[in-house]
């Protein structure tokens, strides 16, 4: 196994993991792989929610990723936001919660509330919120809050940016107290942004503010944060819907568009070759003695050396487990899973037992462009 020490990678060379990270400064705002399940899942709560409604949140999720059946200014349409003690739903807990409903694409109303925790609030998640443990001394417990919260949100739809991380949060504690799944239909507006602007370095909050002409300082406070989301969903699902119809208005041009893409892609091998031998030609001039470069627009070109080191997989997996730090270490790669089921090289009973682990499916249509055999 090689790790890189840039990286808090753990790969036993059967791809079944893949690098997970620690709070960062924008937690929620632009997370990565924010839905895959850890190795710590509660299997026993995964196997009572699949039983209760397995195929209803199947469904629901492939719901989840369309969004264009939002109509924001003919329809009401709920931001929310919310605040932790942490990253992990089933060990952390709630803090702070908000909401603002908008109507016709105005906003009409707003709600939120602290709530005390049972859990304390770790350090790194106080250097984002700035919400101590002695100003929620005398709120609420979120049994409390939570019907206010859900009468306030009513059915939906909820809007958040990457609302898997409210949704799971809330979600969480929705089965605490009432012992059931929180059945709502969501939109994730870290996904639209990505896809009306994907060209954008990055699609956290901030970014979004900007990119619309606002301040994009975020407060990470709950009704902050879903205020400014309102402010700019609006113009932001529009753009959507706009390049929805551009992209259905396509489907006749089809042939055309392929030719297109072909000579799209044969451009990008040649520049992809091109800015490989330039990279030779770099590293070739450092290790002849070269120093730093800098461009006129002020990127600088640098070497270093990065270190690698080869591990005993068992030694290693032995000392996660025997320490507690496996969840903290990896996560689970659902498209690993999905070949290991697909394989013959694997035992049936592990196959079958893999599949009665699946709590959820969700599905996405890819695209591929098959070459003609050689003649």
């Amino acid at each position: 196994m090689t790790a890189d020490l840039d990286t808090q990678a753990i790969d036993p060379n059967n791809e079944l993991i893949t690098p997970t990270e620690d709070l960062k400064s924008d937690q929620k705002h632009n997370p990565q792989d924010s839905g895959n399940p850890t190795l710590g899942d509660d299997a026993t709560d995964a196997a009572a929610e699949m039983a209760a409604d397995d195929l209803e949140a199947a469904n629901e999720g492939l719901r989840h990723l369309d969004p264009t059946w939002i109509d924001v200014f003919n329809q009401t349409v709920v931001i929310i936001d919310t605040e932790t003690t942490g990253l992990d739903h089933k060990t952390e807990q709630l803090i702070e919660v908000a909401a603002v409903r908008m109507t016709n694409g105005e906003i009409v109303a707003r709600y939120s509330a602290l709530v005390k925790p049972t859990v304390p609030i770790r350090h790194s998640s106080f250097q984002i919120h700035h919400i101590s443990e002695e100003m929620l001394e005398n709120e609420r417990s979120i049994e409390e809050v939570l019907p206010e919260l859900l009468e306030f949100i009513g059915e939906g739809p909820i809007v958040a940016h990457s609302v898997i991380f409210d949704y799971t949060f809330i979600n969480y504690a929705h089965k605490k107290v009432f012992g059931k799944r929180w059945k709502v239909p969501r939109v994730d507006s870290l996904e639209i942004f990505k896809s009306v602007f994907p060209e954008e370095p990055s699609h956290g909050l901030s970014a979004l503010l900007a990119r619309f002409g606002f301040e994009s300082f975020v407060s990470h406070r709950a009704l902050d944060d879903a205020d400014n989301l309102a402010k700019v969903f609006p113009r932001l699902m529009s753009l959507y819907h706009q390049k929805h119809q551009w992209q259905v208005s396509q489907f006749g041009s089809i042939p055309y568009l392929m030719e297109r893409y072909n000579r799209l892609q044969k451009a990008i091998q040649t520049l992809q070759s091109e800015v490989g031998d330039l990279r030779d030609v770099f590293k070739l001039y450092f290790q002849n003695g070269g120093t730093p470069v800098r461009a006129t627009t002020g990127e600088l070109l640098v070497s270093q050396d990065r270190r690698y080191y080869e591990y005993q997989d068992a030694k290693v997996w032995q000392i996660l487990k025997d320490a507690d730090l496996v969840e903290r270490a990896a996560k689970l790669n659902p498209r690993a899973l999905d070949k290991l089921l697909g394989s013959e090289t694997v035992d049936e009973s592990v196959r079958e037992g893999l599949k009665d682990a699946r709590t959820q499916m969700h599905s996405a249509r890819a695209v591929q462009v098959i070459k003609p055999e050689d003649k």
